[in-house]
């Protein structure tokens, strides 16, 4: 039933479904929801004595609330603001699976092609198995290959090129298109083919076609444009003795479609709008069908401690993850890696999406964006949306 209603949203233009949303003059219907979550934002980054953070929270082209809070360093003076960068970790692969299906929206791509295409040097230790894996296997998680292959190198900062010659050693444990199975190292495959059809670097090429376009003044892509960045979270992770400042890593800024993307709460907004529907001439209604139709299963995710008692379903896109929550869809990205957390969520039901971004390693965000959703959604129903 849940993919039926998913791709009965998906046949019906966003502009068509979004004209169909209750339209308020002045205050939102969401205008206490949002403040009760600044409230409960505050108060759980205090309690978990995370040094900093931000969230957003839009209806459609509106921002109903941007709150901030903390220091930018644990016991510094600087204060997180709306511009203030955060790594956005996995949260980068929502920007990815965009710039590719751009490129098979103007039939540059296609999801069809094998990755081999582009990467001739991927194999596998037998070799029909790479040729099997297409770009829409990566960019889907259903690779067949077993979840995050190789991540344990990127974690020593081995080099990538190093890394994608290990692959001759794997064997797929299930066919391509069949199971799910996360991928950093591989998901990134899509750099290549993104580059040789865009003719841009994938830096230059998700500054032109999304981040300049949105207006996402601070955004980036790299470990030196974040460190060039003066207005930045610094990293901190979780000791026995509380928050503690750590170095930026470079590890995975190797896998720019994977964990690449630097950007401020602000940012975010606007790329939340964008996948409201709000920026057709960025990103069309098809693409937003497109990267949201529900691929393959995520059971594990069913099982997330803050999260197991609203999921009924979840599946993986192309770059964004496709929930049922209490019944409705919930489209939903995280991302963590070494001193940061983000997480980005959005419903094409209440057209209405929320951030948020922390510079300390905490769980705390699971469960606020889960009540969050869950209050989102009770209200939606006591109004008949």
């Amino acid at each position: 039933m849940f993919l039926k209603s998913i791709l009965l949203l998906g046949s019906i233009s966003i502009g068509s479904l979004f004209s169909l949303q209750q339209v308020y003059a002045g205050e939102s219907q969401y205008t206490d929801l949002s403040n009760n979550f600044k409230k409960r934002f505050n108060y759980e980054l205090k309690d978990s004595k995370v040094p900093g953070g931000a969230f957003v929270i839009v209806e459609a082209n509106n921002v109903l609330k941007l709150g901030t809070y903390g220091k930018r360093i644990k016991g510094g003076n600087q204060k997180v603001n709306a511009d203030t960068v955060f790594r956005l970790a996995s949260v980068s692969k929502t920007f990815a699976g965009t710039l590719a299906s751009m490129l098979v929206e103007e039939g540059k791509l296609d999801w069809q092609q094998p990755i081999v295409s582009f990467l001739p040097e991927f194999t596998l230790a037998e070799q029909q198995n790479a040729t099997q894996i297409n770009l829409g296997h990566i960019i889907g998680h259903s690779t067949g290959l077993m979840p995050n292959s190789y991540d344990n190198l990127i974690n020593a900062n081995v080099n990538i090129t190093k890394i994608v010659s290990k692959f001759d050693e794997l064997t797929p444990i299930c066919q391509p298109g069949v199971c799910y199975g996360y991928q950093n190292v591989a998901f990134s495959f899509i750099e290549r083919a993104i580059e040789q059809q865009s003719t841009f670097s994938y830096a230059n090429f998700i500054q032109k076609r999304i981040f300049s376009p949105l207006s996402m003044s601070s955004a980036s892509v790299g470990y030196h444009a974040f460190l060039n960045t003066s207005n930045r979270a610094e990293p901190h992770v979780k000791t026995q003795s509380g928050f503690k400042r750590v170095k930026v890593k470079p590890n995975y800024y190797q896998l720019a479609p994977a964990a690449g993307v630097n950007a401020s709460i602000n940012d975010l907004s606007k790329w939340l709008m964008a996948n409201l529907g709000q920026n057709p001439e960025v990103l069309s209604p098809s693409m937003i069908e497109d990267l949201t139709t529900p691929g393959v299963k995520t059971t594990k995710e069913l099982r997330r401690r803050d999260w197991r008692p609203y999921l009924d379903s979840a599946h993986y896109g192309k770059g964004w993850r496709v929930y049922e929550f209490n019944g409705r869809p919930l489209i939903y990205h995280a991302g963590w890696v070494a001193g940061y957390v983000a997480e980005v969520s959005y419903s094409p039901e209440l057209n209405i999406g929320m951030a948020m971004l922390l510079n300390g390693e905490s769980r705390v965000i699971a469960k606020l964006s889960a009540q969050f959703w869950r209050d989102a959604f009770k209200q939606a129903d006591k109004l008949g949306i």
